[in-house]
């Protein structure tokens, strides 16, 4: 991985544009800075489709209080529209958004949901300055940490040449194949085949694909790795290092690339605070009269939102009067059951959760099916509350500042806290500080293996697995670790999965259709699962967006006719 053009606290467009343009011209491809920044850039705001206050008087109904369904029911509130938001979770905000806080005062924390924003997220920086959100960077300048493959302990600085090629069966022309040689001809080489345009294909959705780009989407990683002619052993040698991908081989290739080809590894930043501070701005906003986030629209032109949190919807029915729409919903809080009619609905819920929701009458048949076997991978995450950061000290098993070290072990990923990156020393950073550690983050097998684990067993894997990777002595962590928290996703009966990540063939085969309303255009879908982005907080902010910008356009059309 390539150092960070620069690390600053709250970067502009200009910044981050220029970090994008710069990474690009390293990749050898400038060509498609154009192409990310368009087709990543927010969609177009809602007053170019309907007017400040068309829509007073009609009611909106939004199913989901993720950053889908937020992002819409702000944009939608520009037009005038009463808006209420039907939200599952009733002890927090924010859907699969997930800040963890050790403490009252919110100084030690980590994130059980999103924890990552490229620089090339134009949508998701596009509400984080809108907001006035703050962030810094979690990009090294010097990457040190582990990879612990094999039985084999190494820092990303080593040779993998010379102390992993060895231990699989290679052949000789990868054998002689330098390692960062051998991960882009498995990653890179097929999209660097592609022109320009039809390599901007891999983050857009369209009902048609380029003959070119279907093989990305039709066949997993490692149908493509072994078409590319790698032999199991460089499969395994891949899977191991890249043990996130590793994890993944027979999700599709497509989901994969999208990352490599916006760079989403590539600066990347969080939200001071914790991310939460993304949805909290969201609903703060909601309860004021006037925000300022919404600069010329009169006061008198603007609708209202209402934050319904605790009400789980069972039921979405097409209403035989008046082409409405009603939903049925479980108050967790009483346990009673209750209905609503609106005028329109924006579906902002992952698909593992619509799956459990009375639809009556179906949607179209290939969305029905999509409902059903769309793929939704699982994660777990275990924190850890240390009271020092035994990884910042300047020991064998130390001298890390942020990043994270990667394992084929069962845990997969151990995260280190970036809040000291950009400390100008030790005097003012000091590793016998308390941190907060990702002990563990895995997804799809690893998560479920781990995650039906008692929780008691999970963290003692998770100490275990740690202390085998830093080469600590056994036990050492016992002594270090204060608090504890773990989160399955496939557990939570909001989420029911982490996110979604297609199977080959998927996206060729629902994504078009999953972006069409239903009901006569009543019903609307936005979420990641819906988008190019999928995981990826962009996913949700641009689908929000663009959902109310298709209920906005289709309403203001039928008013002309």
């Amino acid at each position: 991985m390539n150092a960070p053009l620069n690390q600053v606290i709250n970067p502009t467009d200009e910044q981050r544009h220029e970090m994008l343009r710069n990474s690009l011209e390293t990749e050898g491809r400038p060509e498609d800075y154009e192409y990310i920044i368009h087709l990543l850039s927010p969609p177009l705001d809602i007053t170019n489709y309907a007017l400040p206050g068309e829509l007073q008087g009609v009611k909106i109904g939004v199913i989901g209080g993720g950053l889908a369904g937020l992002s819409a029911a702000f944009e939608l509130r520009k037009l005038g529209a009463d808006i209420t938001v039907l939200d599952a979770s009733e002890d927090r905000i924010g859907g699969r958004v997930y800040t963890y806080y050790f403490d009252s005062q919110g100084k030690y924390y980590s994130e059980f949901g999103a924890h990552r924003i490229p620089v090339t997220h134009e949508t998701t920086w596009h509400y984080i300055n809108l907001f006035g959100l703050n962030t810094r960077p979690l990009s090294q300048t010097r990457r040190n940490n582990f990879i612990y493959v094999h039985n084999t302990r190494l820092r990303t600085s080593d040779s993998v040449e010379q102390m992993l090629y060895p231990l699989y069966e290679l052949t000789p022309q990868e054998r002689n194949t330098p390692w960062s040689e051998l991960n882009e001809y498995a990653f890179l080489y097929l999209m660097k085949q592609l022109p320009p345009d039809i390599r901007s294909e891999l983050i857009q959705i369209l009902p048609e694909y380029s003959p070119k780009y279907l093989p990305l989407i039709n066949n997993s990683v490692r149908q493509t790795l072994e078409n590319l002619g790698l032999s199991q052993g460089a499969i395994s040698l891949i899977s191991g290092i890249d043990s996130g991908t590793g994890s993944l081989l027979n999700i599709s290739y497509d989901e994969i690339t999208h990352e490599e080809y916006t760079l989403d590894y590539r600066n990347i930043y969080t939200i001071e605070g914790g991310i939460v501070n993304l949805p909290y701005a969201f609903i703060q906003s909601f309860l004021v009269d006037n925000p300022p986030q919404y600069q010329n629209i009169p006061v008198s032109l603007l609708g209202t939102v209402t934050y319904h949190p605790g009400q789980t919807v069972t039921g979405i029915y097409q209403s035989k009067y008046r082409n409405k729409v009603i939903l049925k919903y479980h108050n967790r809080k009483d346990s009673r059951e209750a209905a609503d009619v609106f005028d329109y609905v924006v579906c902002a819920i992952p698909y593992s959760t619509l799956r459990a929701v009375e639809i009556k009458p179906y949607f179209s048949n290939l969305k029905m099916q999509a409902i059903s076997e769309f793929n939704y991978t699982n994660s777990q995450k275990t924190l850890f509350m240390c009271n020092k950061r035994f990884w910042e000290q300047n020991t064998a098993y130390g001298q890390m500042i942020g990043g994270f070290s990667q394992t084929d072990l069962p845990i997969q990923y151990i995260f280190y806290p970036g809040d000291h990156i950009l400390c100008p020393g030790a005097s003012s950073c000091s590793p016998d500080e308390p941190g907060v550690l990702v002990a563990s983050y895995n997804y799809h097998l690893n998560s479920t293996r781990i995650g039906n684990m008692e929780e008691t067993l999970r963290y003692e894997l998770a100490r275990a697995n740690v202390e085998e990777i830093h080469g600590l002595p056994k036990g050492f962590l016992n002594f270090i670790v204060e608090d504890q928290k773990t989160v399955v996703r496939n557990n939570q009966p909001n989420n029911r999965g982490a996110f979604a990540l297609a199977l080959p063939g998927q996206k060729k085969l629902f994504a078009y259709e999953m972006l069409k309303p239903e009901f006569n255009h009543r019903v609307y879908f936005a979420g990641e699962h819906v988008s190019t982005k999928h995981a990826w907080m962009q996913g949700a902010l641009s689908t929000g967006k663009a959902a109310a910008n298709q209920l906005a356009s289709y309403f203001h059309n039928q008013r002309k006719i």
